[in-house]
Parts: structure tokens; C-alpha cells; sequence
């Protein structure tokens, strides 16, 4: 089979590409657009299925086509072909909701704000290119097809994140990305060549072959290099500053697409060097990406928490996700370290499976904000409300969503979650007592990033869909096209299957990872093909079995409100409305409010500045006339870190400014200066 996906992966987004440029606008153009990614992203993912399966390795090779760097070398394993899945879960649902959604910019106007937009044909073109770039870093086999890959991904997302060029904001959003984007190739870049010994064409396998000789301090090196590469592509603490900027300002599929996807291949990046290159390290390594992730994620939904831009939420959830899914790869290595294998197996099948519900939920959510914004024209929370009256669908795929990204059962979010938390707990058999110290505070980090997460969607989806309007927009909202519903529909089917179906998914994510660094081939064993029970039988779960509970006691309700004989007639009246009658806006609840405990309790972390303005009656100063109160939170990271550090590049280029004289003159003096500061070196060395 491989003989024929392969090409026909490569055929469907090459005829996506071709569509985007040739014919990208119209209803026939959006359609071919999407047929070629959704017939691109199905072949890959049957492609993957297939080696995971059992199929065998895909080995393809091209040496001509960049001969002085190796050539194209590609090869397609069980951990590759885990991340071709993923890559095809998020692809075609997108798609689909890509074609109703790019509606809105055939008359040339954004869908916030109805400006002018540009580049609107080469949007097709691109998503086609970027699926296809993430698509062949899954299947590098060499430095030089990895890195050249991996860039073209880099740049094709940059594109298309700027997409609604003309809209406030969405330049410099590209720019931090672009920007962090390169600083993370070029660590990646760096850690390649120390492993390589400066040799751009090696292949995989020799670097797996002379991993074990390099000296651990050039391996620690390595691992750094990959950690803060990767790392700035998955969005991890204090790398994350990009995912709130690039996120909201992107079209809604593609901000799915990077939320679901494209952040995914730094953790398989991080996996593929540390854990296949390097075949694992000591326990220091585990420890510092655990406590990254750890981090990462309290930090992720602490902001996430206090934002009023439902898309900027979802990013900032992003950063949350991904620290839950380091702190199980981290959990792993420190395991792997101390030769735990079944807890290090059980551990990265974990951050392997919260990776795929990550894609499946937070997809949902993203399309469903895209679906809100595309009716709305606003992102802002506050201007929402009622929403689920107009767009029943749209409100009730966000619910499965918001469900789902809480750890609720019986959904998919509650399934991978809960592994997580066991890994964790399984840190007690570690021999030494400063490592199995830290499990016990990750998993405290993780329950209360777990309780924030309730609330954060508890917030996303009540302030946005219930109560009444709070703007004109929200009242003359209308519901997502077909098929932007289609596309929603498939990620909810799919966080419910993943869900009440972890016995068909486990033992493929056990397979995923079997030999390598020498992880077993089962670290979940499966009971009576319903339960998953932990190594040494520490703990034990069925998800299908709950959901089946939970089903039973729903239908049990109305049989026992019929033999309680209650009274079911409809009944209507008003809401309490502390006195008043008639309901307005400004008696709802609003994000900020919602949001104004927490923001009290870590106050010390926000450090929010406040002005408040309070106008008297010109004619007695005891009766107000207006009131107004602003209160805004800056990062902490970008007001400590990445301030400065822009003030000192500034300071750097002023003071490099002045070397532009004119004069040729002294032109020559610094040439000369330079060689004879050369030579002194390299007399020197």
C-alpha cells in the first residue's frame, strides 16, 4: 500500500497547491483547495496507519536532487508515522471547514473587520505547502532533508499567519514568529552539527550509530540545543511569546492547524533526538523537561484564564497542553534514565495520547472561535453572549470541545489526562530520593492546572454562548455554513471515539514506540479488551465501561421523575434579577468579572496595573456621574525577559549604526583591523 500512498500524498497536495494558485477564489476553487489537502492528508494518514500497522518501514531516496548535501533521504518509522496521523486527523477536518470558512474573503474583505485583504489566492497554495513541509519532516532521514523541510514549514505557516495582512496587529504577530521560528532552526541547526561533527549530509543512522562515543558533556550539549529548538516551536515557557500573537491573527483553520499540528513536531523533534538519536541521557535531562512542562503548564492557563479574546484563550491553553504533555515525556525520560522501561513506556504513551486529543480538542475549539468570529466579526468575549440561540451547532461542538479540554468523561481529554497523572504517580519506584521528590509536585502542578482548565472553559463557553447579547453583532448572529458544521462535527466524533475507545488506541501508541531506546512493546496492558491497567497493576480504569454508566444514569433520570410522578409541563418565567424587572446586558456576568477572583488570589503573579476615573455631578460632589475602570496585564516573561532584551538589541544596533561613517577611508582601517585581528587568532590557536 505505501507504494501507492506515498505518491498519491504527493499528487493531492501537490493538485491542492496548483488549485490555490490557478483558481483559489470562488466556491469551485475553495473546493479543489480542499480536495487537495483532504486527499494529501488522507493518504498520509493511511500511509502512517499502515507502518504502524505493521507494514513495514517507507524508505525513499532521491541523491541527485541535492547531491552535495545527501540527497533527499526520507523514511517513514513507527514514530514518524504516529506524528503522518496526526498531521491527517487535524488536516482534513480543516479542510473541510477551510472551504466554508474562505467564504468570507471572496469579495476581498477579512472576516473581523472587513478590510481589505491580500494575497488571497496564494492562501491555497500555502496550506497545501505547509501540510505537505510538516508531512516530510515526519519522514526526514538526514540532517539536510529534515532541516530543509523543516524551514519550509516554518515559512509556509509564516505566510499564511499573515494572511488578513491589512488587519491591527497580524504583521508583528508574523514578525515574533518568523522571528522565533529561526531562533529555534538555528539551535536545531547547531545541535545537528555538534552530532554530526559538521557533516550536513549524514543520515539518521549514522548518527544513531555514533551516539554512544560522544562525550556526555557534547550529548548534554546536544540535548540542550534540541530542547530550546524544539522547544520554541512547541511553545514551552519562556519560548511561548509567539502561540497568543501568531494564534488569534491567523485564519481559524490554520490557527487548528498550528495549535493541533504544527506545534506537535517540536515534541516529535524533541523525541526523535532525544530518545532515537541519542537513545535517551541521565536523569537531569527528564528533570528539566519536566519541569518545563510543569511550568508551562500553570503559567498557560493562568493568562489564559484572564483574557477576553476567545482565540487568544485558546492559545494560551495551547501553552497549557503542551506543558501536560512534557511533563509525561520528561516523567519518561527520568524513568528511561534509571531503567523503569515499563513506566517509561507508560509515561510517553501518555504525552503521546494526550498529543492526539490536543489535536482533536483544541482543533474543535479553534474552529468553533472561528465559527463565532466568522458570524460576529469579533473575537472579544465581552461583545458575545446568547450566541447559542443563534448557532445551536456551533455552541453545542464547542461544549463537546470545552468537555473534552477539562478531562471530563467520558471524552478523550479525561482518558490521556488520567494516564498522565499515573505515570506521575509512578515516580515513588525511583531509586533516588531527589528525583522521586518531584514527581509528587507535578502531579499537584498538574490537579491544579486541571481545576484551572475547568474554569477557564467553563468561562470560554458560558460569557461567549449563553445568557443575552451584549452587542449588536451577537444579536444578529448567524449560524456556521455546512461545511465549517462538517468539519466541527468530525473533531467531535472524534474526541468521543478517543474517549470510550482507548483499548483500540493504546496498544497502537505501545507499538509507536517499541524499541526504541528500548521501550517495551506494552506498557498499558489491557483487561479484557475494556480496562486499562498500569505497570504492577498500580491502577485501573475503563473508560468504555464509565461511559456506559454515564449513559444508564442519564436514561435513568426521566424514569425516575415518572415514578415520582413530577410534573413535566413547561413552565416560563423570569429570571431573579435582584428586584429588577426586565433583563439588560450590563446585569450579566462578564469575562473580567468572571475571571476577578482568580486574578485577586495570583495577584502577585499578574501584577495587573489598574486606572480608575470617577466623574462627579457638576453640581454636588456626592452623586457620581460615571465611572471608569481600565485594568490590563502584561506577561510576566515579556515585561522581565524579552523587554529588555529588545532594548539591548536596540541599544546594540544604534551603537552599529555609527560604524556608517561614509568613509571610505575608514572602511579600510576596520578591513585591516579585522585580518589582523584574524591572524592574531589564528596564530593564537
Amino acid at each position: 500500500m505505501s507504494a501507492v500512498l506515498f505518491p498519491l500524498m504527493l499528487a493531492g497536495y501537490a493538485f491542492g497547491a496548483l488549485a490555490g494558485l490557478l483558481g483559489g477564489r470562488g466556491s469551485v476553487g475553495r473546493w479543489l483547495v480542499a480536495l487537495g489537502a483532504g486527499l494529501g492528508a488522507g493518504a498520509g494518514l493511511g500511509l502512517g496507519a499502515g507502518v504502524i500497522a505493521g507494514g513495514g518501514a517507507l524508505v525513499w531516496s532521491s541523491p541527485d536532487l541535492f547531491g552535495f548535501a545527501g540527497g533527499l533521504q526520507l523514511r517513514l518509522d513507527t514514530l514518524g508515522a504516529a506524528f503522518l496521523v496526526l498531521i491527517g486527523v487535524g488536516a482534513i477536518p480543516a479542510a473541510i471547514y477551510g472551504a466554508g470558512y474562505s467564504e468570507a474573503y471572496e469579495d476581498g474583505r477579512t472576516a473581523l473587520r472587513r478590510h481589505p485583504r491580500q494575497g488571497a489566492e496564494a492562501s491555497g497554495f500555502m496550506l497545501n505547502l505547509f501540510l505537505l513541509s510538516m508531512s516530510l519532516v515526519a519522514m526526514a532521514d538526514n540532517i539536510f532533508t529534515f532541516l530543509f523541510m523543516w524551514e519550509a514549514m516554518s515559512l509556509s505557516s509564516y505566510f499564511l499567519v499573515i494572511t488578513e495582512s491589512s488587519e491591527l496587529g497580524t504583521l508583528q504577530a508574523g514578525q515574533w514568529y518568523l522571528g522565533m521560528a529561526h531562533l529555534g532552526f538555528v539551535c536545531v541547526a547547531a545541535g545537528f552539527m555538534l552530532f554530526a561533527g559538521g557533516d550536513w549530509a549524514a543520515s539518521f543512522d549514522s548518527l544513531r550509530a555514533g551516539a554512544a562515543a560522544l562525550p556526555a558533556a557534547l550529548r548534554s550539549i546536544i540535548f540542550l540545543l534540541a530542547l530550546a529548538g524544539f522547544g520554541s516551536k512547541a511553545g514551552i515557557v519562556p519560548l511561548h511569546l509567539w502561540l497568543p500573537m501568531a494564534h488569534p491573527v491567523a485564519p481559524s483553520h490554520v490557527s487548528a492547524l498550528m495549535s493541533g499540528v504544527l506545534i506537535k513536531l517540536g515534541l516529535y523533534g524533541l523525541l526523535r533526538v532525544s530518545l532515537d538519536l541519542l537513545g535517551g541521557g541521565p536523569a537531569w535531562w527528564g528533570g528539566l523537561v519536566l519541569g518545563l512542562g510543569a511550568v508551562s503548564a500553570v503559567l498557560g492557563i493562568l493568562y489564559a484564564l484572564m483574557e477576553n479574546d476567545l482565540k487568544r484563550l485558546l492559545a494560551y491553553s495551547s501553552v497549557e497542553n503542551m506543558g501536560i504533555i512534557l511533563m509525561a515525556l520528561g516523567a519518561g525520560l527520568i524513568f528511561h534514565s534509571y531503567g523503569l522501561m515499563a513506566l517509561a513506556g507508560l509515561s510517553f504513551v501518555a504525552g503521546l495520547y494526550h498529543t492526539l486529543n490536543h489535536a482533536a480538542f483544541k482543533g474543535l475549539l479553534f474552529l468553533g472561535a472561528g465559527a463565532v468570529l466568522h458570524a460576529t466579526h469579533t473575537r472579544n468575549m465581552e461583545l458575545l453572549g446568547g450566541l447559542i440561540k443563534r448557532m445551536p451547532w456551533t455552541a453545542f461542538f464547542f461544549l463537546v470541545g470545552a468537555a473534552a479540554i477539562s478531562a471530563l468523561p467520558p471524552l478523550n481529554g479525561f482518558v490521556s489526562e488520567w494516564l498522565v497523572f499515573q505515570a506521575l504517580l509512578g515516580g515513588f519506584q525511583i531509586p533516588s530520593s531527589e528525583m522521586a521528590l518531584i514527581m509528587p509536585l507535578a502531579v499537584g502542578m498538574l490537579a491544579l492546572t486541571s481545576g484551572l482548565a475547568a474554569a477557564c472553559f467553563v468561562k470560554a463557553f458560558g460569557i461567549t454562548f449563553l445568557a443575552i447579547p451584549r452587542s449588536v453583532p451577537a444579536e444578529q448572529a448567524h449560524e456556521a455554513t455546512p461545511a465549517m458544521r462538517a468539519g466541527m462535527g468530525l473533531l467531535a466524533l472524534l474526541c468521543l471515539g478517543l474517549g470510550v475507545l482507548p483499548f483500540a488506541v493504546v496498544p497502537l501508541l505501545g507499538r509507536v514506540l517499541a524499541g526504541i531506546g528500548g521501550l517495551p512493546a506494552d506498557p498499558v496492558v489491557l483487561t479484557f479488551n475494556l480496562s486499562l491497567q498500569m505497570p504492577a497493576g498500580f491502577g485501573q480504569m475503563s473508560p468504555s465501561l464509565m461511559a456506559v454508566g454515564l449513559v444508564g444514569l442519564l436514561a435513568l433520570i426521566p424514569v425516575v421523575l415518572r415514578m415520582l410522578r413530577v410534573n413535566r409541563r413547561l413552565r416560563l418565567s423570569d429570571t431573579w434579577g435582584c428586584g429588577r424587572t426586565g433583563q439588560t446586558p450590563r446585569m450579566e456576568y462578564t469575562a473580567t468579572a468572571f475571571a476577578e477572583p482568580l486574578r485577586r488570589v495570583f495577584t502577585q503573579l499578574y501584577r495587573p496595573t489598574k486606572e480608575l476615573t470617577i466623574d462627579f455631578h457638576p453640581e454636588s460632589k456626592y452623586f457620581v456621574q460615571s465611572i471608569e475602570y481600565r485594568s490590563q496585564i502584561t506577561p510576566w516573561f515579556e515585561k522581565v525577559l524579552y523587554r529588555p532584551l529588545l532594548e539591548g538589541i536596540r541599544f546594540a544596533a544604534r551603537m552599529v549604526r555609527r560604524l556608517q561613517s561614509g568613509s571610505l577611508h575608514l572602511y579600510l582601517l576596520y578591513i585591516s583591523l579585522t585580518l589582523v585581528l584574524l591572524l592574531i587568532v589564528a596564530r593564537w590557536l
